[in-house]
């Protein structure tokens, strides 16, 4: 059997206190404490947070690898709204100023002081265009989307860069608009048409994942600024879905499987994606936003239609005891 110390060149170390700067895979035995000690990677989780103030389903978010400050709104209560709230971290807060063109089922992009809402639908099954920029207390109508559609994803940094892909006109699309601050333009389509896809990254590198081509996919496309490219799938293929993150670190959860609502939560490290804690609620048609090491969830049905809201944290490298089972 190979020794730690063959591994790593040293004994376990005796230490009267835990090490200020430990390195990844070190072991220690804390003498105060009396506990064998490690430092090492350990897997993420979903904690409950502040619900929403309106409950609602098929809602949109921005709040751009940010957790604690994130903006939602739309969605359907059942009746669609066109109800806006911010996350402080804590809590919602709903603003006096709902979107001009109340929506279900669009998509989001930017952040808590500077986000777009763009497509959707009202009444359903009709489709809208309709594209507003949110300034941190108001919401503005803009130049339309060239492809009215319904059920697609949206990605961008700010109100003035966003990236629209996917969803359904009078089929579902590939279609791939940018965002300059003043019109949308066509660009290249995704390879594979879907809608009820999530997204997540900016302009110029996005991550376009799970949807509905038919049937539920786990197909997953990487965007260079130029054009999509398959890589590695999900793990599980699903629709209605919630992402966070970025290009090469991102967080999938929630959706359905076309049949069954889930709660199945992936991690993508820009390679492949990776299995890890399930929401504490099992969702689908929810939205996301943040981090993949500070994500957050909000909304959705299961299928009662939902305000619960959840905050995820890691993975990350920490300080655990070992103990021997």
């Amino acid at each position: 059997m190979t020794t730690y110390k063959e591994i790593y060149g040293t004994n376990v170390e005796v230490l009267s206190s835990d090490p200020t700067n430990p390195v990844e895979g070190q072991i220690w035995y804390n003498s105060t404490s009396q506990t064998l000690k490690g430092y090492a990677l350990v897997a993420g989780s979903w904690a409950t947070a502040g619900p929403l103030n309106t409950a609602r389903t098929e809602l949109a978010g921005a709040g751009s690898g940010t957790q604690s400050a994130t903006l939602a709104f739309g969605g359907e209560t059942p009746a669609v709204t066109g109800a806006t709230e911010s996350y402080n971290g804590t809590a919602w807060t709903t603003s006096p100023n709902s979107m001009n063109s109340a929506r279900t089922r669009s998509a989001g992009a930017g952040i808590l002081t500077s986000a777009l809402a763009f497509g959707g639908s009202n009444p359903i099954p009709t489709n809208s265009g309709a594209n507003e920029s949110w300034n941190g207390s108001t919401w503005t109508e803009l130049g339309d989307l060239n492809t009215a559609r319904r059920n697609l994803a949206g990605v961008g940094s700010s109100n003035t860069a966003a990236l629209a892909f996917g969803g359904f006109s009078t089929v579902r699309s590939g279609q791939t608009e940018i965002w300059n601050g003043s019109s949308w333009t066509e660009i290249n389509d995704l390879n594979q048409v879907r809608s009820s896809l999530a997204g997540n990254g900016t302009t110029a590198a996005a991550l376009a994942f799970g949807g509905n081509l038919p049937p539920v996919t786990a197909i997953t496309e990487s965007w260079n600024g130029t054009s999509w490219t398959e890589v590695n799938d999900l793990n599980t293929a699903k629709e209605v879905l919630g992402g966070a993150g970025t290009q090469t670190a991102a967080l999938g959860f929630g959706g359905t499987t076309g049949t069954v609502i889930i709660g199945a939560t992936e991690l993508w490290n820009g390679t492949s994606w990776t299995e890890v804690n399930d929401l504490n609620t099992a969702r689908g048609a929810l939205a996301g936003c943040g981090a993949n090491t500070a994500g957050l969830a909000f909304g959705g049905d299961t299928p009662t239609i939902i305000g619960a809201t959840e905050e995820w944290s890691g993975p990350a490298v920490q300080t655990v005891n070992i103990t021997v089972s």
